[in-house]
């Protein structure tokens, strides 16, 4: 390890050590958004640059492995950067082999992790990736409307299924839960807290969304597999399934009057595309790129990914967020052959989203850029752009009505502690609409999600990614009527009656009357995990649901809530 010696990995070494005595909450970011890519990195061809290290074929299949798995996720499959910085030939080629086995070994206080000095890559790894990312990046296969159209299945017809309910399921409170790492989702019963019924999905799911009528409920993976399951069967069951493309994140439904189940919508991170299909069916009918140029310097993107989808109440349209140009896209469906597509320049790089209490407003965070977008979906347009916290990560965020200020929008961050308060009411608080009127402040960074109900006085917040364990384990709550008192902390964690494991909790959901709140206590693959139910008005442990079944459970969506967008 003769490199170990090189001034750079010195210098880098003692930044590391820095880093490490304060933690640093930007590696929440990191840890989040630097998911490994479903992109299989054979299907990938090799391609060798001038002035670039040369390698084997053996050791590009093993780097493009490792990039793929722990890197793609935050510079993105063409390395132009999105959390990350780029890492295109141009760049890292001029940094030098020192410089960038130091960056890579010792990471940064920017958020670049220390892949080496933690012991995850071994110092030929480094090395090797060192090496790599001089070379052109490989360009992955497209998907288009010949993959789609292999990949559609129709399980059941609709002529086939039920004309009404044939289970007796209290669907309103039923809860889709992902089980991440299982390739799964449980579909808990809100009433008894009991699992129905396991389905098996797509890879690692990451949304559930439910139709305008509250039967169809659609679960996309992170390996862009949608499954559609009937919730009106005796037993709830997949009815149709599809794959829009090689790695994905988001799935909506039409919801605007007249509209409703009419169509379903997804959006790929790869190829960067979304696409329109029949809402009963998921046929594929429509599919357009989101490449094109960013809003800040107006230079082409290759890889612009579609994050959030929400369907507008206002008119026949969904809105979607395509992450790294920055761009709203309201896009009409009144017309599917002749798509009309209004485009809102915001700010870099757009992630998640929701409405206001209205369902006028979209409130949506452009997290690199440390603001949320205010787009009025009535008028087609943004009406603000507000500055907040550290890489603000709402979900969908949290509505609720401030003593002082009226009808608000909160997000809590994954950069810091603080937890932004924005008016949302530019008819009888004009003076606070879209400005930020009161900032509290939480157990710290690594937040993922905030939430409140129309029937609680109380807003919770999780802290996932905190570096203290105490604090990962644990919820804080604010009372809405005395924000000044500060918070409470919830020890969910130790509420589950888990002793091992990182037991991360994540993700405050409402049951549909709003008086109990769930929340994961989310383990490894091979460790216990369970969801902890707490009563809202007592804030008292009500219920711990534990089933060998529940592996790795993340994100939970009430099908009132989620249907009606409740939050």
């Amino acid at each position: 390890m003769k490199y170990l010696k090189h001034p750079l990995w010195i210098a880098a070494a003692a930044i590391s050590m820095a880093v490490q005595a304060v933690p640093n909450p930007e590696n929440a970011a990191a840890a989040y958004q630097g998911e490994a890519s479903t992109i299989d990195p054979a299907s990938l061809k090799v391609v060798r640059s001038p002035g670039a290290p040369d390698l084997t074929e053996a050791e590009f299949e093993k780097a493009k492995e490792i990039y793929f798995q722990r890197c793609a996720g935050c510079h993105g499959v063409l390395r132009k950067g999105a959390t990350g910085k780029p890492l295109t030939p141009d760049i890292t080629q001029e940094r030098g082999q020192a410089y960038l086995e130091a960056l890579i070994g010792y990471g940064s206080p920017a958020g670049m992790p220390n892949w080496g000095s933690s012991g995850q890559f071994t110092p030929e790894e480094v090395t090797l990736m060192a090496k790599y990312i001089m070379h052109e990046p490989p360009t992955p296969p497209e998907w288009g409307m010949e993959d789609m159209r292999k990949s559609w299945k129709v399980l059941v017809k609709p002529e086939d299924r039920p004309k009404k309910q044939m289970n007796k399921l209290n669907l309103a409170n039923l809860f889709s839960v992902t089980l991440r790492d299982d390739g799964k989702i449980a579909l808990i019963d809100g009433d008894t807290h009991k699992i129905v019924k396991t389905i098996e999905t797509g890879y690692a799911v990451h949304i559930s969304r439910m139709s305008a009528s509250g039967r169809y409920l659609l679960v996309i993976g992170r390996d862009a597999r949608i499954d559609m399951i009937d919730l009106w069967m005796k037993e709830p069951a997949r009815v149709a399934e599809i794959k829009v493309g090689i790695e994905a994140r988001s799935v909506e439904t039409s919801k605007y009057k007249g509209y409703e189940d009419k169509y379903a919508i997804a959006g790929a991170y790869w190829p960067p595309q979304y696409t329109i299909m029949d809402g009963e069916t998921l046929e594929p009918l429509r599919i357009e790129s989101t490449r094109g140029m960013t809003v800040d310097n107006q230079e082409y993107h290759p890889e612009p990914r579609v994050a959030a989808i929400i369907a507008s109440h206002e008119h026949p349209e969904f809105i979607v967020n395509v992450k790294e140009t920055g761009k709203v896209m309201l896009v009409n469906y009144e017309d599917i052959n002749n798509l009309t597509t209004t485009t809102i320049g915001t700010a870099p790089f757009l992630h998640d989203g929701g409405w206001d209490v209205t369902h006028r407003y979209f409130m949506t965070a452009a997290n690199n850029s440390n603001k949320i977008a205010v787009i009025d979906s009535k008028e087609r347009k943004m009406a603000a752009l507000v500055e907040v916290g550290k890489i603000p990560h709402p979900g969908r965020g949290a509505n609720f009505t401030h003593p002082k200020f009226g009808p608000v929008w909160a997000t809590s961050h994954l950069g810091d502690e603080t937890i932004s308060l924005i008016g949302t009411d530019p008819e009888k608080n004009p003076k606070h609409a879209w400005k930020v009127v009161e900032t509290l402040k939480g157990q710290g960074g690594g937040s993922l999600f905030i939430k409140t109900h129309p029937n609680s006085t109380n807003l919770y917040l999780d802290t996932t990614f905190h570096p203290d364990p105490k604090v990962s384990q644990s919820v804080a709550v604010f009372d809405i009527n005395n924000l000044s008192a500060g918070y409470k902390v919830l020890p969910i964690g130790e509420w589950s009656g888990i002793k091992e494991g990182a037991k991360r909790v994540v993700q405050p959901e409402y049951n549909a009357r709003g008086d109990e709140v769930w929340f994961s206590v989310w383990n490894g693959q091979e460790e216990p995990s369970a969801i902890v139910v707490v009563d809202d008005k007592t804030l008292k442990l009500k219920k711990v649901i534990k089933d060998k079944r529940l592996i790795t459970p993340t994100g939970k969506f009430n099908v009132k809530n989620t249907q009606f967008d409740i939050y």
